[in-house]
């Protein structure tokens, strides 16, 4: 299941994709447009900054604005940002791997082989989607709906 905190972060990182040649918005703002928690937001907000995706401004006509192109901030860098593992399972993990403490034979365990699958199919979208997709997306929603 996608965490609150990774479903605000798209959001926000959507709003300001929609934003981006504009001033910079401020997280009431934005947490207003998105109905998101304001102090969930600025940390959220935080850890993107600091990953990269965003820059900040203080003072008069502050906020946030992206730091890169949409079409460059893909689903997969948002989730690992904001959650860590994309494998629901740790023996299935590529970059947050542990053995399962229960497992005895890792090379013949059914459910990691399901769930390294799992992660597979999961990580071909969400490496290939760009919060400019969902942008794009959402546009195709409005304009067909």
């Amino acid at each position: 299941m996608l965490s609150k905190k990774t479903k605000y972060a798209i959001k926000a990182l959507v709003i300001l994709g929609k934003n981006k040649d504009k001033p910079p918005m401020q997280i009431s703002k934005i947490a207003e447009s998105e109905s998101i928690p304001k102090k969930f937001l600025e940390q959220i907000l935080l850890d993107l900054r600091n990953a990269g995706f965003l820059y900040s401004k203080k003072g008069a006509g502050g906020g946030y604005s992206l730091n890169k192109d949409p079409k460059d901030i893909f689903l997969v860098n948002v989730m690992r940002i904001t959650d860590g593992p994309i494998a629901m399972v740790p023996c299935a993990s590529l970059n947050f791997y542990h053995k399962c403490d229960e497992c005895p034979q890792e090379t013949t365990c059914g459910i990691r082989d399901v769930f390294i699958e799992v992660r597979d199919a999961s990580l071909k979208i969400l490496t290939e989607t760009s919060i400019a997709d969902i942008i794009a997306r959402e546009n195709t929603l409005i304009f067909n709906g």
